[in-house]
């Protein structure tokens, strides 16, 4: 028998500006929640064409980039380039230190593209590998159907119901789902113990926990849970109000997944194991130390010790801009 976790605290991810002309809603790595270790940020984005997020480094840290709708074209100063589509995802390990630009491309009907980016800390004897990427393909990620077709996981990262993700892509262990839940649909998903776990809702209002410790939430809040407990209850009820259109806004590619009803309700559930370290970030560069985040710093500005190919260089998707 599992042990439903509660929740520790739900926050709305207000709306800002990020980038050049992006509008990113963000709730890790805001006053509401600093940090849940392993986990530094996560922006929900919303790019409209001549927007993006132009060249810039990071290090010490991987990033998660989960296509929701449109497409992100991205290259940096290795010479890597390519893009990811609605349901893909992109994991970025940044390590000593790397410069690249993000350019999101609308839909071919004009809407914006929209997307989910995590930012995951690296273990300290990491913070030092090269840099590398990761792409997952929406085709590639398994989906499992339970509770009579009321639910549907795409199980991007973890284990699910006894089903397994294709491949681990990050360094820190992390589990992602992403999860449909219909009206009148219970969901139960096992967790590691003790590691660190949050929701965010992009669509509907599902409710957390069972009897006496439940909460609704509504779109656009974090969820974020106590370490105590084995699993996350999630449910909807059959009488729930009718919401936004599920295939505006993310890719399911198995069939008929755009035939669902409009009063489905989507959420991303994420775990990771806390990593046992001080965190020190100023902008793009998570390290362990003050002394570390200078450093970073002044390598940037030399382009020295893993940023000697930052000298000069200038993507080539960066120069869409339109802002």
């Amino acid at each position: 028998m599992t042990i439903p976790r509660v929740i520790r605290k739900a926050f709305l991810a207000r709306e800002q500006s990020e980038g050049v002309g992006a509008r990113v809603r963000r709730s890790i790595g805001t006053p509401s929640l600093r940090n849940l270790s392993p986990f530094i940020m996560l922006d929900h984005f919303t790019s409209t064409p001549g927007a993006g997020f132009p060249d810039h480094p990071h290090r010490g840290q991987e990033t998660i980039t989960y296509m929701l709708s449109g497409s992100t074209d991205h290259e940096d100063f290795t010479g890597n380039a390519g893009t990811i589509n609605a349901g893909d995802l992109q994991f970025m390990t940044a390590g000593r230190g790397i410069m690249h630009s993000e350019m999101p491309r609308a839909n071919e009907d004009g809407s914006p593209a929209v997307g989910m980016q995590l930012w995951v800390d690296l273990p300290e004897k990491l913070k030092s590998v090269e840099p590398r990427y990761r792409d997952l393909r929406a085709k590639e990620i398994p989906t499992i159907e339970l509770n009579g077709g009321r639910v549907d996981i795409k199980i991007i990262s973890g284990q699910s119901h006894g089903v397994d993700s294709v491949r681990d892509l990050a360094y820190t262990p992390v589990w992602i789902f992403d999860i449909i839940v219909r009206p009148g649909g219970k969901v139960v998903q096992d967790l590691p113990v003790g590691w660190n776990a949050f929701a965010y809702i992009l669509e509907g209002s599902p409710t957390f926990g069972i009897h006496d410790d439940q909460m609704t939430v509504g779109r656009y809040h974090n969820v974020v849970f106590e370490q105590d407990g084995d699993s996350i209850a999630a449910e909807v009820a059959q009488d729930a109000e009718e919401h936004a259109r599920i295939c505006k806004i993310t890719a399911h590619p198995a069939p008929g997944r755009c035939n669902q009803p409009a009063n489905s309700n989507l959420l991303v559930l994420v775990a990771g194991l806390p990593l046992d370290q001080q965190v020190v970030q100023y902008g793009p560069f998570v390290l362990n130390s003050e002394e570390g985040v200078h450093q970073a710093m002044m390598d940037f500005q030399t382009n020295s010790n893993g940023f000697e190919r930052a000298k000069g260089w200038k993507s080539e998707i960066g120069k869409r801009m339109a802002y």
